[in-house]
């Protein structure tokens, strides 16, 4: 029987003393994951790569040729493997789930370090604040990109500027305090009070007026829509709230 022939593909990218392009490792990964043997020629200086870009009349590289035909940068790569690339536009819950996932895993793996189970009263508490947390520390990442799309639909915000800046601070301390069952006179009516404005905010933006906005629930600069998923980490805090008041009073 003969030899099945090797796949090959030439791929040109800038292979520099301070820059490797990144675009160019994963178009070699890419083409080798799908059975390619690369011929890699690096890119070495500027002045090499003004003038492969010039020759094949491209802007940009890496550039990827396969049986003679340019294929193009790695988002066309992508694309001629049947991977097309994401939208910059498209909203996803994947920000989100990801904090969650994250945090519930935290909180399992330090119940059965601590109490020998994952199923206890403090694993859910854990998973609740790391969630706030983590979520607070998204929103810190930069608060006046936080606070405008904050503006967009919270109703108390959009009444009082400040307190949008106000918001991921508010939601850090009380995170932090719950956590540990600190100074649950100040964390529980901040938690309460926040998850409140907040549920009711996106309930009013999302069923209400039904409109179709981004969550700043990670910060400012993400494609989470507003929704269910949304008014959950508002409803968390609520739940937060009246359990460690049920606490105190029982």
């Amino acid at each position: 029987m003969a030899q099945k022939q090797q796949k090959t593909a030439n791929l040109y990218r800038m292979v520099m003393e301070k820059h490797i392009c990144p675009f160019g490792l994963k178009s070699r990964w890419l083409l080798e994951s799908n059975g390619y043997e690369v011929e890699d020629h690096h890119l070495t200086t500027r002045k090499e790569t003004d003038a492969f870009q010039e020759k094949h009349d491209v802007e940009t590289t890496p550039q990827t040729f396969i049986d003679g035909e340019r294929i193009g940068g790695y988002d066309e790569l992508r694309a001629y493997f049947g991977n097309q690339p994401q939208d910059a536009d498209e909203t996803s819950y994947q920000p989100v789930l990801a904090v969650f996932t994250v945090a519930l895993g935290l909180a399992l793996s330090l119940s059965i370090w601590l109490f020998g189970t994952p199923l206890t009263v403090r694993a859910m508490e854990w998973f609740i604040t790391f969630s706030m947390a983590m979520l607070a520390m998204l929103k810190l990442q930069d608060v006046e990109q936080f606070s405008t799309m904050f503006l967009s639909y919270d109703l108390l915000a959009q009444r009082h500027v400040p307190y949008a800046y106000i918001y991921p601070f508010a939601e850090a301390s009380a995170a932090i305090l719950m956590a540990g069952r600190l100074l649950p006179f100040l964390s529980i009516p901040i938690a309460f009070f926040i998850g409140t404005i907040g549920a009711i905010s996106v309930f009013y933006a999302v069923y209400i007026q039904k409109r179709e906005i981004k969550c700043a629930c990670v910060g400012g600069g993400s494609n989470v829509p507003l929704g269910f998923v949304s008014l959950t980490e508002n409803l968390a805090m609520i739940a937060m709230a009246l359990w460690m008041s049920g606490r105190m009073i029982f």
